[in-house]
This record gives C-alpha cells, structure tokens and sequence, in this order.
C-alpha cells in the first residue's frame, strides 16, 4: 500500500513541478514584456504587475511543497547529525508528524481565509481573491500527503 502511495507521491510532485515550470516562465515572459511594453513603447499592461505578483505567490506555495518532497527544506543538521541512527529515525519520524500538523494548519486556516475574502475582486483583473488564494489549502493538502507518506515510510524503516 505504502509503494502505491509513493506513486502517488511522485506523480502529484511531478505535475507540480510542471506547473511550476509554466507560471515560472509565464512569470519571466510577463515580465519581460511589461518592462518592453512600459519603457519601449510608453505605454503600461496595468493589470501584469498584478499577475505577477499571483503567480509568485503560487510558485512559493507550491515551490514549497516540491522543497519538502525533495528533502531540501530547511533543517538543522548539526544536532541530528550527532543522533545515533535509531534517534534519528525517530527524530524523522516526529519532524513529519509536525509538518502534518502544521499542514492542517494550512488547510484549515487557507480555506476560513478564502472564505473570508470570497467576495473581494482584485483590483486590476477583477479576478475573486478566494481563486488566488486557494493555493494555501491546495499546498497545504499537498504537504499533508506528502508528510504523510514519508511518515508511513519512517515508521516502516523504524520497525525493521
């Protein structure tokens, strides 16, 4: 069950990391042309400093999640490092337990606030701000899968 679940995993990472890919270049194109559109032609797009703004906020949220998935989140080493390996495995063990927690944290506290804003429009492309902000539950689903995942697959190796 546990090997389905990393299929999962490694499926999910992988279309995020697409996504990510898109709204990255998106973002440099946008960019690129407003800065063109705004000193070579004198004349401003009002709405992409808008966008791009959303979409750096979604590639942080979702960047994050890839980060986690790839091990290259921050931690502090220097204790761990000292640990024997059965402390480590357990030190492992209650760092996913904590993402999981504060995943749900993500989720709960991301949906109560795009619920809140659900009926304010951005300024610029009058697009709701519970759309763009909805990223901060879906992320938060994302991390909790993934801690999840990685938890099952810490208490495996912990009891073998």
């Amino acid at each position: 069950m546990l090997r389905f679940f990393e299929k999962i995993c490694v499926a999910v990472n992988q279309g995020v990391e697409y996504l990510l890919f898109g709204l990255g270049f998106s973002m440099a194109i946008l960019v690129a042309v407003q800065v063109f559109c705004r000193y070579g032609l004198n004349s401003s797009l009002f709405w992409s400093e808008e966008l791009a703004r959303y979409m750096l906020v979604w590639l942080s949220f979702l960047g994050a999640t890839v980060a986690y998935y790839r091990s290259l989140h921050p931690g502090v080493d220097a204790l761990v490092s000292r640990m024997s390996p059965a402390r480590r495995r357990i030190t492992q063990v209650l760092v996913h337990i904590t993402a999981m927690s504060l995943a749900l944290v993500m989720v709960i506290s991301g949906c109560q606030f795009a619920w809140f804003v659900r009926m304010q429009i951005s300024p610029a492309m009058a697009v709701p701000k519970w759309i763009i902000l909805a990223v901060i539950p879906l992320s938060g689903l994302i991390f909790f899968f993934y801690a999840l995942v990685f938890f099952l697959g810490s208490i495996q190796r912990v009891k073998s």
